[in-house]
């Protein structure tokens, strides 16, 4: 005979099942994160490794602390602070010198202290403090990256050059070169200069950037390892492919009509920066990024034009972490604007007295 509670019981929607969990999906971030960790350790070395285990160790631990001090329930098994450690690492550069405060510091000491700063920032202050996962405003590692590069300017772009690259005449990123009006001017001959800017040593080929032989952060090096991440991702349906295709497309048009219609600038600026890394594993955020098709490809067009612009038109090299960070806090507004209507409900009109009323 069936139970008649069980039969009568009606929960709230939606009546979906799912065999998905936080720490599942967590896990295949972690996953898909570890080929761009070892191209990173491969290419710099120990010190990458270094920063990666501080980063996660204390990325974990303020995850713990912050929980008992708050008297909230551990979280430390959904993986999401491992997760964030990860992302925090890649992006923090390799260290050989580090200047803070007028003074020089030994690396190994620079790096503990930014990987302490930055960690404590990403999980107690955007993420506990506003009550834990899922209930951030934005991307606990993005926050922990821009605060690290606005107090330690200096020590976040001292960029090592890569081991591999023993012929490189200079340790600045590509973006770096190519937003430096001295070496690199978009008015001139754009393939030339890429040409003798390549030929000099300034900026690697094109196959060199796409594997990670290049100056960068510990994880946004390699194209290819990064790509390989995303597309595991995609085959395990843990991201859309809405916003990282919105984000890129959006900056690859930018650039094209920048670059005068030149595919090798286009492949530089796509290449040579965390684009590809913030498109792929940090825009794609559940808790800080929209629900709907709609609302992701707004979202991702968004931090393609944010970027595009700090690129082209500010003092920065980079944008991406800005560009994220700003359309996490237009999430809201960008979910109330492409919020579907239920299913069977009409949408009122306004009568005409109503309208002069208000």
């Amino acid at each position: 005979m069936p139970d008649e509670n069980k039969i009568l019981t009606v929960s709230a929607s939606p009546h979906v099942k799912s065999k998905d969990s936080t720490q599942r999906i967590m896990l295949d971030v972690v996953i898909a994160l570890i080929p761009a960790g070892l191209a990173g350790c491969f290419i710099f070395g120990g010190k990458a490794l270094l920063v990666i285990g501080l980063c996660v160790f204390f990325s974990v631990l303020f995850e713990y602390l912050s929980r008992k001090i708050m008297k909230r329930s551990n979280t430390l098994g959904d993986l999401s602070a491992v997760v964030t450690g990860l992302l925090l690492a890649y992006n923090i550069p390799v260290l050989d010198v580090a200047k803070f405060d007028g003074k020089t510091w030994k690396a190994t000491v620079m790096t503990v202290f930014l990987c302490l700063i930055g960690s404590f920032f990403a999980i107690v202050v955007t993420k506990q403090f506003f009550g834990g996962l899922g209930q951030n405003f934005a991307n606990p590692a993005i926050v922990g990256r821009i605060v690290l590069l606005v107090s330690f300017p200096s020590a976040m772009t001292a960029f090592t050059v890569p081991k591999a690259a023993v012929d490189a005449v200079t340790s600045a990123t590509p973006l770096g070169v190519l937003s430096d009006a001295s070496l690199f001017d978009r008015a001139g001959d754009i393939g030339a200069q890429l040409t003798q800017l390549s030929g000099d040593g300034y900026l690697p080929d094109l196959f060199s950037m796409f594997i990670g032989v290049k100056g960068g952060c510990i994880g946004e090096v390699s194209g290819l390892l990064i790509l390989l991440g995303g597309f595991y991702l995609l085959m395990r349906g843990v991201i859309s492919p809405a916003i990282p295709v919105s984000f890129i497309g959006t900056v690859s048009v930018f650039m094209l009509i920048a670059g005068k219609g030149n595919l090798p600038f286009v492949a530089y600026e796509l290449l040579g920066g965390g684009l590809l890394l913030g498109a792929i594993f940090m825009a794609t955020d559940y808790t800080t990024s929209p629900i709907t098709v709609k609302g992701k490809v707004i979202f991702g067009i968004g931090c393609g034009v944010i970027c595009s612009v700090i690129r082209l038109f500010g003092s920065m090299a980079e944008g991406v972490s800005y560009a994220i960070l700003l359309m996490n806090i237009a999430c809201p507004l960008i979910e109330m604007l492409t919020k579907p209507r239920p299913f069977g409900v009409e949408k009122t009109k306004k009568s005409k007295k109503e309208g002069n009323a208000a």
